[in-house]
């Protein structure tokens, strides 16, 4: 398989990761009309079929015992089930932090909900597998959290007349922290004897999210969190072909940053601590989508538009300390 060990190639795939975890979800935008549970079907569909594509090149590359199929044929049965759980708590997760967007609006979803599982996740992690140095490493997500809560103020101030929906508060924190505890699952299954490489891991993780998906995606279809009516199958058979496109995109561009993510951390250099948290930095990315290309705060008023370059500061002395944190230990 190939595993980069050089700082700065795993750099390059932990921002990869970064970008591609926070520009999957431009895919939805371009299905307006189609409910999130019927897109995140073909979502699943995407993450799975990415894996594999990723598992039968990159990771059987110069073939030997690490290769895709070998590591999972050696693999231990309790570093599967991590891997299956760590699948089956994002993909929970992943969908309450939906629900908590659509219930009470980003600026409170994503301070929260990603705020609250940057920081449970990069202490869970560090504790775990102890890599970079300390001071740069949390004082990086401090200042990352700060931004995420910049961006939130300027979401809060540009849609003034929303009330905070203590529904909404909820569903993020139970989003948060299950989003914190997902990727300890799979760094514990990658340590050790009989470990999964990162290649494997994610595609047992994959089988994890779709697993869960079946029954608890199949249950919000009936139940929506949101308030909204409830959707059938019969409607996503009704979709046009492009909205099947574009949410299987989305779902390999998503696991393309998991692949990514998970390769960093294998390296002997980063740990899955630095990894994650540079991938958490998804949600400035996600940010600079929304001004720079969908001109979310176009119509905003001033002291809204004002906190956006304050926000890109914060992010960027954030990520730039966590990107240095494995050079000065």
């Amino acid at each position: 398989m190939y595993q980069p060990e050089a700082y700065g190639v795993a750099l390059i795939f932990m921002l990869t990761s970064m970008i591609c975890w926070g520009s999957w979800a431009n895919t939805q935008k371009l299905t307006a009309g189609f409910p999130f549970q019927l897109f995140y079907w073909d979502y699943v569909i995407g993450v799975v079929a990415a894996t594999l594509l990723w598992g039968f090149t990159a990771g059987s590359l110069y073939g030997g015992a690490t290769a895709f199929f070998p590591n999972l044929e050696q693999a231990s049965p309790s570093n599967l089930l991590l891997a299956l759980a760590g699948g089956i708590v994002f993909n929970v997760a992943n969908l309450l932090l939906v629900a908590a967007i659509a219930v009470a609006g980003m600026a409170v979803a994503f301070p929260v909900g990603i705020g609250l599982a940057l920081v449970v996740g990069v202490l869970l992690n560090y504790i775990i597998n102890p890599h970079g140095n300390p001071f740069l490493l949390f004082g990086g997500v401090a200042l990352v959290v700060v931004a995420i809560v910049i961006d939130a103020m300027a979401y809060k101030r540009r849609e003034a007349s929303h009330a905070v929906s203590a529904r909404g508060v909820r569903l993020s924190i139970a989003s948060g922290i299950l989003m914190g505890l997902f990727y300890p699952f799979v760094a514990k299954s990658t340590i050790g004897e009989h470990a999964l490489g990162p290649y494997a891991v994610a595609f047992v993780f994959a089988l994890g999210v779709a697993a869960c998906a079946i029954p608890v995606n199949a249950w919000l279809m009936r139940h929506p969190l949101t308030g909204e009516p409830p959707v059938t199958m019969a409607k996503y058979g009704m979709a046009p072909r492009v909205w099947h496109f574009w949410g299987i995109i989305g779902g390999m561009i998503w696991c393309t940053g998991a692949v990514s993510n998970f390769v960093a951390s294998h390296s002997h250099v980063i740990g899955p601590a630095v990894s994650y948290a540079i991938g958490q930095g998804a949600t400035m990315v996600s940010a600079a989508w929304g001004v720079f290309v969908w001109h979310e705060f176009a119509a905003a008023p001033p002291n809204s538009r004002r906190l956006v370059p304050l926000m890109f500061l914060f992010f960027l002395a954030g990520l730039g300390a966590i990107a240095i944190a494995p050079i000065f230990v």
